[in-house]
């Protein structure tokens, strides 16, 4: 009896889960044998010989002959085994991060290795979106010019920006690093870049929380709430319940900077008054450090180096201005814990080095409200400074891979600026 629409389409849903069961354990694992595969998947022996076959037709994955490890203690080579590894080699996923100092591309294969980089100095022009939507394009050019260079069609693009975004299509609501009101950073690039690809915005903490919690599941680590918080470019992060984002009705969930954590106290560019970062922001801290010309002269993430430096070293005026700001880091980290009782919290940014005495602050207090429960512990974050990029790349990389047939099928577009 012949089969239903209906049953086709489940069928052909099925076929992509497992499809994507196969793609995203090798993106995750590496080289891996049919009977591997079958083992880690969970699915029969001949499903995987033949979604191995679509995905090599499709040029999605490739065969390689590789020797088998040598017993311990013997010399010998080991027979040959026929591994299967992500191919791809004709797709590029692209990532552009704008920060308080900088545009940034990066591109990357689908298997998560770095192709082309580039970057280039805005100047930090206060309230003056168009000059740095114009360095942004010029890095977007290049970038794609790099994968044209190199033969690359580019699959995803995702703008990455510290700050918090919101609507549809999503636009940057605020940020305090440029005092930005509502700016559309993706359509400021499509009047630049004539034939962009498919776009998308992200925050910069979203991303880097989600390639933060990978990095932790990698270790084994078995972390599936948590919240990110970070100091760069501003304060911001993002909270993760149950290995999963949370946005928030309107998409700010997570703008730590933003919590009014001082009743009364000095006005935010967001409005409101007595935010985290009107106490706590960065260039507050740079400022009471004695480091505001560093900042001009070198950048906001050159001048945080340098305070870190001079704290480590206990320098006076940057240990007094960071022992000024802890306290109330900690504080809105406790209103952040007692709303959403993560199991752990990782820094980002700046704060990721001086982690210790956030710790110790957030700690001081206690922060639970049943003997019993397991203190929640404040780390920091092992991506460094690319946490966000990397993120980026990964988001991207695991929503091609879901369907991952249909890498045959991006097309790659003509650029002008």
């Amino acid at each position: 009896m012949a089969s239903s629409p209906s049953g086709s389409l489940v069928s052909a849903d099925v076929r992509r889960h497992n499809l994507a069961l196969v793609a995203h354990r090798l993106a995750d694992h590496g080289p891996q044998s049919r009977s591997q595969l079958a083992d880690a998947t969970g699915l029969a022996r001949g499903s995987v010989t033949a979604l191995v076959a679509a995905l090599v037709e499709a040029g999605v994955v490739r065969e390689t002959e590789e020797p088998e490890a040598a017993p311990r203690g013997s010399a010998a080579r080991g027979r040959p085994l026929t591994l299967l590894r992500l191919a791809a080699d004709d797709v590029a996923l692209l990532v552009l991060q704008l920060d308080a100092d900088q545009a940034t591309a990066l591109l990357t294969a689908v298997d998560g290795r770095a192709l082309f980089r580039a970057a280039e100095h805005h100047g930090r022009p206060m309230g003056d979106p168009e000059r740095v939507l114009d360095v942004l394009a010029r890095v977007l050019a290049r970038a794609l010019d790099g994968a044209a260079g190199l033969g690359r069609r580019v699959a995803a693009l995702t703008v990455v920006v510290f700050a918090p975004i919101g609507g549809t299509p999503p636009v940057v609501v605020a940020d305090t690093d440029f005092e930005w009101g509502a700016v559309d950073v993706l359509g400021g690039l499509r009047r630049r870049v004539h034939g962009l690809p498919a776009a998308s915005l992200a925050s910069d903490g979203t991303v880097a929380a989600l390639a933060e919690l990978a990095e932790l599941e990698a270790a084994g680590e078995g972390v599936r709430d948590l919240v990110y918080a970070k100091s760069n470019s501003g304060i911001g992060g993002a909270v993760v319940a149950d290995g999963a984002l949370v946005a928030g009705a309107h998409g700010f969930a997570g703008a730590f900077g933003h919590i009014a954590v001082v009743p009364g106290g000095p006005r935010c560019l967001c409005g409101q008054r007595g935010c985290l970062v009107t106490v706590a922001g960065p260039d507050l801290v740079l400022a009471e450090a004695g480091l505001a010309a560093e900042v001009a002269e070198r950048g906001l993430t050159e001048a945080l180096r340098e305070f870190v430096a001079r704290v480590r070293a206990g320098e006076p005026r940057a240990t007094a201005a960071w022992e000024a700001a802890v306290p109330w880091i900690a504080h809105t980290l406790r209103i952040v814990a007692m709303t959403v009782d993560p199991e752990l919290i990782v820094l980002g940014g700046y704060w990721a080095e001086l982690c210790g005495p956030i710790a110790a602050a957030f700690a001081e207090d206690g922060w639970t409200i049943a003997a019993t429960a397991t203190p929640i512990a404040v780390v920091p974050g092992r991506l460094g400074e690319d946490a966000a990029l990397l993120g980026a790349a990964r988001v991207a990389r695991d929503a091609l891979l879901d369907d991952p047939l249909a890498l045959a099928c991006v097309g790659s577009a003509s650029v002008t600026i």
